[in-house]
């Protein structure tokens, strides 16, 4: 069962201070796992490779203390096994979750990319086994963008934590936040101080999974505690399950 993971904070520049400085605290019980499927594309774009993006979010969510993560790579094993090369839906996202003996799974999609400017648009949900807790409102979820549709009455088949996000490296608020996670990575070693983040799309793509990390985790424990917070603004209308499945 997904007892539960960590309090963080990930909106705003001046509110996402302690979840981008690492100052997590934890919460839930030592060797929680977590899995993460392969990216999904909803973009449009042949940039990027779905496999090495899923490769950083588990980067990133293994830094978070006392968390284990299973790697894209075993995923992808089992979903070889199963004939298919992504997770299907909420049922399936379940069930590998089960096969791989994890305590929840993410599934995410790039939703835009742009390179150049960059700009970088994720869906994130996280499914495991439901623990007794409030339930995820159904009015609210149905706005935010998310690689599956929550469509089902069955509480066991809602995610857990869902999140959508737009990284836009011109506007303020990113730059922002941007700063404050490089601080914690020691950018000041590179010539190109925090701006390194910049240059390399990797090194990007990074902080855009780290940023989502938080808000899965956040969402998990404001849920845990029966405090759930309001979703995130959706930018770019929502994504159903027929765009790429």
């Amino acid at each position: 069962m997904l007892i539960g993971l960590l309090l963080v904070v990930a909106t705003g520049c001046s509110q996402s201070q302690e979840c981008l400085d690492g100052e997590w605290v934890a919460s839930q019980p030592p060797d929680t796992v977590i899995a993460v499927a392969p990216a999904l594309n909803f973009s449009g774009s042949a940039q990027f490779d779905p496999v090495q993006v899923a490769d950083l979010m588990a980067s990133e969510l293994s830094e978070l203390p006392r968390m284990g993560v299973i790697g894209v790579s075993r995923v992808l094993a089992v979903l070889a096994e199963q004939g298919v090369d992504r997770i299907q839906s909420p049922e399936h996202a379940l069930q590998v979750c089960e096969r791989l003996g994890a305590d929840a799974i993410v599934v995410f999609a790039v939703t835009e990319y742009d390179a150049y400017t960059p700009i970088v648009g994720l869906a994130a949900q996280l499914y495991g086994p439901r623990p007794k807790s409030p339930q995820l409102d159904p009015v609210a979820t149905s706005r935010m963008a998310r690689p599956f549709p929550v469509v089902s009455q069955k509480e066991a088949l809602r995610p857990w934590a869902q999140t959508q996000r737009t990284f836009h490296a011109e506007h303020e608020d990113v730059r922002c936040d941007l700063r404050r996670y490089a601080e914690t990575r020691s950018a000041g070693r590179s010539p190109y101080g925090w701006k390194k983040y910049l240059a390399s799309q990797t090194w990007y793509l990074r902080f855009c999974c780290h940023a989502v990390v938080c808000d899965l985790t956040q969402q998990s424990e404001a849920r845990l505690a029966g405090e759930l917070a309001p979703p995130p603004a959706v930018a770019n209308g929502t994504i159903t399950g027929e765009r790429g499945l």
